[in-house]
């Protein structure tokens, strides 16, 4: 299901006093809502939280306005997550957003009560940088893409045939996802897979993109990796079992300080690990196809790839 939270939000806007319509609308979807700026902003009751809130409704949205005028978004999505289902075998419940968010994070995935649920930031897919609303300026057109992104990580861990360790730290916290403690928790193999699939399944969704599009990266950024590949891989082997928070933000995070970046000498490019989750869950899509892919876990993932790269060499 798709649920369009943009008209209530400008509704909001229009209102004699905006911070107070705001606060009501978080509160009328706070089940969703709080989950995201737990996971993706900082907590409601964060004493920062009203100034977030301030800022964001003093943003200039006449970009937003016009993507809402020319695009139908909705339309664009509801195809999106039909294809999305039927691609992935989509088999437990999960709901996209459509919404206005108030940090960087252009989409991302939540599990709420144990329903999958996926959300894009509109801000973000106007066509035009904006830097009130810290809009990326992506085209619209990618919306495709984002969306199956997310809906691949809801199926990895809420479907009841996955296999991830994702799925089970899901499971032990009563149905709901954490970014913060799912990075705490989760082998970097298992990160660096996750996103990985994620890449994969946004290509066999929507595949007329480049293939720096379905990263989050430029092309020359992409170009940058494709050289570092052999570096990146052996380097961090000796990491791929290990936890920690860190790990996530080191490979997974943008804003991250090149001391944060440094790996065996090098400082490795922001949010190296799509990349190279990419480049692990490649030979499994290829043997297994997406569905089955997705729901894999992350060590019989690498076992097909170590498989493959030794057929190749054989």
């Amino acid at each position: 299901m798709v649920i369009n939270l943009v008209p209530e939000f400008l509704a909001a806007l229009a209102t004699r006093d905006p911070f107070d319509a705001y606060r009501r609308y978080l509160d009328e979807h706070r089940r969703v809502l709080g989950a995201y700026w737990r996971n993706y902003v900082l907590d409601l009751e964060s004493p920062h939280a009203d100034e977030v809130i301030r800022r964001a409704l003093a943003a200039d949205r006449r970009d937003l306005r016009q993507l809402m005028s020319d695009t139908d978004v909705v339309a664009l999505a509801e195809a999106a997550v039909r294809t999305a289902e039927q691609v992935l075998e989509v088999d437990h419940p999960v709901d996209l957003y459509l919404m206005v968010g108030v940090g960087g994070a252009n989409a991302g995935e939540l599990v709420v009560q144990g329903c999958g649920i996926a959300f894009v930031c509109l801000e973000h897919f106007t066509g035009r940088p904006n830097p009130d609303t810290y809009g990326l300026g992506l085209d619209p057109g990618l919306l495709p893409l984002w969306i199956a992104h997310e809906i691949a990580h809801t199926t990895r861990y809420t479907s009841p045939r996955s296999a991830s360790e994702l799925a089970q730290i899901v499971a032990d916290a009563g149905g709901f996802y954490d970014y913060w403690e799912s990075g705490s928790r989760a082998t970097l193999r298992e990160l660096l897979v996750n996103e990985g699939l994620a890449v994969l399944a946004a290509r066999a969704v929507a595949p007329s993109f480049a293939p720096w599009d379905y990263l989050g990266y430029s092309r020359r950024q992409y170009q940058r990796l494709r050289e570092l590949d052999a570096f990146l891989r052996r380097a961090t082997c000796p990491e791929l079992d290990q936890t920690g928070l860190g790990l996530r933000l080191r490979y997974l995070s943008g804003g991250m300080s090149p001391a944060q970046r440094l790996v065996a000498g090098k400082v490795i490019p922001e949010r190296a690990g799509y990349y190279l989750g990419y480049r692990m869950a490649e030979a499994a899509v290829a043997e297994r196809g997406i569905a089955a892919a997705v729901r894999l876990s992350a060590p019989s993932v690498c076992a097909i790839e170590d498989a493959a790269a030794g057929a190749q060499s054989a």
